[in-house]
């Protein structure tokens, strides 16, 4: 190994640290703990047993990463928490490990976890996501890929957000927000599609036009919910974006959020 280790630092000598790995001034890293190659660890960081982090990732000050949960149904079984490549944790974040034995808390590559948030256990997060300063997301979340949410957000146990939704700081989020789609609000709310976040990611005018017709036959078109469901899947056998919104549905177990009025389907798409 290459990398330096801060002589007020203690690493347990049952940890494997990667080529490259740097560790900061009292950070403390507990057994079977694996660091991938060229990870930085700031200063007083606590990284607990049972936990794998990837390549390239940034750890900043104060991060604690590991901890057991806080769920009265964990009784000290072994479970993990695992985060992927290129992964940034800010500041004072908090990730615990997960409740089950054998089961983990997933965090993706390229994440993005600002200052002060907190991720329960058995958690579950995507590729390129972004949680700003403060969110906290309970037990058995799952925040699908290039998903943004604000600050302050809180997210209610068992709740699913789809792939490239963004959602506004200071919501609370009680049911799941299917993809592609803006929340905001307490209770969060569907406000419209996330076309600037579509765009980024390469949605062209037609296909984001296509994304908000299948939302409006969805929430209005005259039928409960999930006999629309039903009536789209017969009709968007070969869509991948029907089946992903579809398939979406499906997996949801808290219900979705209502996208109230038809105000936010009318314009144009630009």
């Amino acid at each position: 190994m290459n990398g330096t280790i801060h002589p007020t630092a203690i690493v347990s000598s049952k940890a494997e640290l990667d080529e490259g790995v740097a560790v900061g001034p009292y950070s403390i890293i507990e057994d079977e703990v694996f660091i991938g190659k060229n990870t930085v660890i700031g200063a007083y960081v606590r990284i607990f047993n049972c936990v794998r982090i990837g390549q390239d990732c940034r750890i900043y000050e104060n991060a604690v990463i590991g901890r057991e949960p806080q769920d009265h149904s964990f009784h000290g079984e072994k479970t993990k928490v695992v985060v992927g490549d290129r992964t940034m944790i800010r500041e004072g974040v908090t990730i615990h490990r997960a409740t089950g034995e054998g089961q983990s808390t997933v965090i993706g590559d390229d994440v993005f976890l600002m200052e002060g948030v907190h991720v329960g256990h058995n958690v579950k997060i995507g590729n390129h996501v972004i949680v700003a300063n403060k969110t906290g997301l309970a037990g058995y979340c799952e925040i699908e890929d290039y998903a943004n949410l604000g600050g302050i957000v809180g997210v209610h146990q068992f709740v699913k957000i789809g792939r490239l939704c963004m959602v506004g700081g200071l919501s609370k989020v009680v049911k799941d927000i299917p993809p592609f789609v803006l929340a905001d609000g307490r209770p969060a709310r569907i406000y419209g599609i996330n076309k600037v976040g579509l765009q980024r990611a390469g949605f062209d005018s037609t296909l984001r036009g296509h994304i908000k017709r299948i939302y409006k036959q969805f929430y209005h078109g005259g039928l409960p919910l999930r006999q629309a469901v039903e009536v789209i899947r017969k009709e968007g056998l070969d869509d991948p974006i029907i089946a992903e919104i579809v398939g979406f549905f499906d997996r949801s177990k808290r219900g979705l959020v209502p996208w109230p009025g038809l105000r936010p389907f009318l314009g144009d798409v630009e």
